[in-house]
C-alpha cells in the first residue's frame, strides 16, 4: 500500500475514526512484510493508544495478527484441550501448580508461557531453574507432545504471532504499552494461535499487577472475552487481587519450590486456593466437570491424591527436567546468602506491599529490566509473614536469598518498605475478585 494510504490510516484513526479490516491489515501486514516502515506503525499506534478501538476493530485486529503466522492445530488430542493466562503479577507460579492438576483430572493443557520484564515474574524462567529443563519445543513438538501426553509448557515458537512479537516490540520503546485494546490484541492473538478450546484469563488487579484499577481490569476481561467469543473459544475471567504477593516465595527457584510444596498439599493458602479456583474453571471449559464447584473439587483430589504432584514429575521429565526435584527440591539448589530481616517493632501485618517486594527482588537480580538482562534462578524472597500475621520485634519478616552481602543490604532497605505493622491485623483479600465469562 501507498505511503500516502497509510498516513491517510493514521489520520483517520488521530481523528477517532473506526477504521476497517482492510485498513487495519495493511498497516499490521505491510509492517510484517517490511513494506511500512516503523516510524509509520509508530505513529498509528499511538493514534490508537490515544483515540482507542471500537470492539469490532479490536477483533478484527486481532484476527489479522493471527493470520499473520502458523496456527496450531490440536485436534489430534484425545483430550479436550484448555490453556489459562495470567496478566502478570508478584510470586504467581500458578501455572506450576494448575498444569498438573488439570492434567490428572483428564483434560489436555497446552500452555505456550512467556518471560518475565520488570516485577512480573515469567513461568518460563521459573521453569529453568529446574536443572535441565527444555522450554524451547518446536511447534512440531508442543503440538505432539500434547496429543500424546496431554501436557506441554513451552516458550512462544517463532512461527505463531510474528505480527505481535514485531508490534510489541514498537510498543516497549514508543510509550504504547498501556492500550486496553492492543494489550488485548497481543494476549488473545497468541492465545488463539494455540487452538486450545477454552480459555481461563487471571487478570491480576492491585499494586503489584499490570492493572491497578479494578474498572479497567474489568474492561480488559471483558473485551478479552469477547475476542475470544467471536473465534468460538470458550472463555472466562477471574479478577484476582494483587496488592500482596501470591504466596509466600517470590524469585524462581524458591517459587518452584513452592509450587511443589502446594501439588503436595503443605503450600500457602491464597496459592492453593487461587490454583483450585482456576483448575475449577478450565476443568468445566473441558467439559470435564458440570460446573466451576465441581471442577474445583476434582482438582482439590488430584491434589490431595498426589495424582497432580505425579504429573508435574511427568511434565519435567518429558522436557528434558530432573524430575528428582519433585522429591528432593534442594536440588534446585540455594543462594551463598540466606539472610533474615528483623522486624521493627511488635504487632501485626497490616498491609504487605507487592510492588515493594518486587523491587527487593528486582535488585537482587530476579527479574528482568529490560529483555536482555540475565536472571539469577536462586535469589529471591521468601516472607515469613503476610497480612493478618502477628509478629515481636526481632522476629523475622522474611528471608532475603542473595548472591552477595551489598546486594542483600540493599533489598532488605527495600524490603522493610513493603511491611506495615501496625496494632490490629489487617483484613485478608479473597482469593476472587470478580468472575466474568461463560
Amino acid at each position: 500500500m501507498a505511503a500516502m494510504r497509510v498516513a491517510e490510516i493514521i489520520r483517520r484513526k488521530r481523528f477517532g475514526e473506526e477504521l476497517s479490516r482492510e485498513e487495519i491489515e495493511a498497516v499490521v501486514m505491510g509492517y510484517v512484510r517490511g513494506d511500512v516502515p516503523d516510524y509509520q506503525v509508530s505513529a498509528w499506534l499511538m493514534a490508537v493508544c490515544c483515540r482507542g478501538m471500537s470492539k469490532r476493530e479490536v477483533i478484527d485486529l486481532t484476527s489479522v495478527m493471527v493470520a499473520s503466522g502458523s496456527i496450531l492445530d490440536l485436534r489430534g488430542a484425545s483430550l479436550p484441550v484448555v490453556d489459562k493466562h495470567s496478566s502478570g503479577g508478584v510470586g504467581d507460579k500458578t501455572t506450576l501448580v494448575v498444569a498438573p492438576l488439570v492434567r490428572a483430572c483428564g483434560a489436555a493443557v497446552a500452555k505456550m508461557s512467556g518471560r518475565g520484564l520488570g516485577f512480573t515474574g515469567g513461568t518460563l524462567d521459573k521453569l529453568e531453574s529446574i536443572p535441565g529443563f527444555r522450554v524451547d519445543l518446536s511447534k512440531e513438538q508442543f503440538v505432539t507432545q500434547v496429543e500424546r501426553e496431554g501436557i506441554a509448557v513451552a516458550g512462544q515458537t517463532p512461527e505463531l504471532v510474528p505480527a505481535d512479537r514485531r508490534l510489541y516490540a514498537l510498543r516497549d520503546v514508543t510509550g504504547t504499552v498501556e492500550s486496553i485494546p492492543l494489550i488485548a490484541s497481543s494476549i488473545m492473538s497468541k492465545k488463539l494461535a494455540v487452538g486450545a478450546q477454552g480459555l481461563v484469563l487471571d487478570v491480576k488487579v492491585g499494586r503489584g499487577a499490570f492493572m491497578k484499577d479494578l474498572d479497567e481490569a474489568r474492561e480488559l476481561a471483558g473485551l478479552m472475552i469477547e475476542i475470544g467469543e467471536a473465534s468460538g473459544r470458550r472463555v472466562t475471567a477471574l479478577l484476582t487481587p494483587m496488592d500482596e504477593p501470591l504466596g509466600r516465595a517470590v524469585g524462581n527457584a524458591l517459587e518452584v519450590a513452592e509450587a511443589l510444596e502446594t501439588l503436595r498439599g503443605d503450600g500457602p493458602r491464597d496459592l492453593a486456593d487461587l490454583s483450585l479456583l482456576l483448575a475449577g474453571e478450565m476443568l468445566y471449559l473441558a467439559g470435564r466437570a458440570a460446573s466451576t464447584f465441581e471442577g474445583r473439587e476434582m482438582a482439590q483430589r488430584a491434589m490431595a491424591s498426589g495424582q497432580g504432584l505425579e504429573w508435574m514429575e511427568r511434565l519435567i521429565a518429558l522436557q528434558g527436567g530432573d524430575p528428582r526435584v519433585v522429591e528432593s527440591p534442594g536440588l534446585l539448589g540455594r543462594a551463598p546468602v540466606v539472610a533474615p530481616l528483623p522486624a521493627p517493632r511488635s504487632g501485626s501485618v497490616t498491609a504487605l506491599d507487592a510492588w515493594w517486594v518486587a523491587q527487593a527482588v528486582l535488585t537482587l537480580g530476579a527479574g528482568r529490566a529490560t529483555k536482555e538482562d540475565r536472571i539469577d534462578p536462586l535469589v529471591g524472597v521468601r516472607l515469613l509473614a503476610k497480612q493478618g500475621d502477628a509478629v515481636e520485634k526481632g522476629e523475622p519478616l522474611a528471608e532475603v536469598h542473595a548472591r552477595d552481602d551489598a546486594r542483600t543490604k540493599r533489598a532488605m532497605a527495600e524490603l522493610l518498605h513493603a511491611f506495615e505493622i501496625g496494632e490490629e491485623p489487617g483484613p485478608v483479600a479473597p482469593p476472587l475478585m470478580e468472575r466474568l465469562g461463560a
